[in-house]
């Protein structure tokens, strides 16, 4: 699972999820004038809270981050697991709004306790209304809101900018192999050359050009994963580029970037909303 993938939305929904399963230890009810000595139930004295809020919202909030997370995450029924997320946390919230208004497992003027009246929400029922409406909220609005879209953790900058069509040191995604060594000089595991004979040319990679203009290469890193196109305009993809991994922009074609993998591919980046660069 890349933690980078996530966003600041899957952050709220893992923060949430975690306010209410605090929230499940608290009060699920309360009565005035109650002795210290009555111990109140938590929302786990309470089946019908329990499956309808607290583990729908728990569970709600693990498929949406899983699905975000993962790279091809697992389907359900041909569906991906994000929508059944999102259901599982409105589903979640709306029961917790419920029990609001109709705490369950109360009971009225019970004189053996001390009580007085008719039992209210408790502190544990209302936090899980607040962390289910939350969650919820943060699971729906994170594709429209653009605060929401933006990378949770910041990919990692590079040391220092590299020249155009030179490798970047290990780490970046690409490889951190040692370059042979310079014109004319043997390499390990080859015969020397004989005296007067001529040095054999070493095939060199072909490396793009820089292009014309006042564009100058960058490397740069994308917020969350988004598909590469062939430069000849097909629609089908040619490569995914992940956050956390650095890239080269080798050409600007209006609002899209023409961009090299560490595979050495190059395709068209339509969507450079957010990119980070380095």
């Amino acid at each position: 699972m890349n933690i980078r993938s996530l966003t600041r939305g899957d952050g709220v929904v893992i923060g949430a999820a975690v306010l209410l399963l605090i929230a499940s230890f608290l009060d699920l009810y309360s009565f005035d004038n109650v002795p210290d000595s009555v111990d109140l139930p938590s929302l786990w004295g309470s089946g019908p809270v329990v499956f309808s809020v607290v583990l729908a919202g728990i569970i709600g909030a693990a498929l949406v981050v899983v699905g975000r997370g993962l790279p091809q995450a697992p389907k359900i029924a041909g569906l991906e697991l994000v929508p059944f997320g999102v259901a599982f946390t409105v589903f979640a919230a709306w029961s917790a709004l419920g029990n609001i208004f109709d705490v369950p497992g109360g009971f009225d003027n019970i004189g053996d306790n001390g009580s007085e009246g008719a039992p209210s929400p408790g502190i544990g029922i209302i936090l899980a209304l607040v962390a289910t409406l939350l969650m919820a909220a943060a699971a729906l609005a994170t594709p429209l809101v653009p605060v929401l879209k933006g990378a949770l953790l910041p990919a990692p900058r590079p040391a220092a900018p590299q020249p155009y069509g030179a490798q970047p040191p290990g780490g970046y995604g690409y490889p951190g192999a040692q370059q042979p060594g310079g014109y004319g000089q043997p390499q390990p595991g080859q015969p020397g050359q004989p005296f007067g004979g001529q040095p054999q040319q070493a095939q060199a990679q072909p490396q793009p050009q820089p292009p014309a203009g006042d564009f100058s290469p960058f490397w740069f890193a994308v917020p969350v994963p988004r598909p590469l196109f062939a430069e000849d305009g097909s629609p089908t993809p040619i490569a995914e580029l992940a956050p956390g991994t650095w890239y080269l922009a080798v050409e600007q074609r209006g609002a899209a970037l023409v961009a090299q993998t560490q595979d050495g591919r190059r395709g068209v980046l339509q969507d450079t909303s957010g990119i980070q660069r380095g």
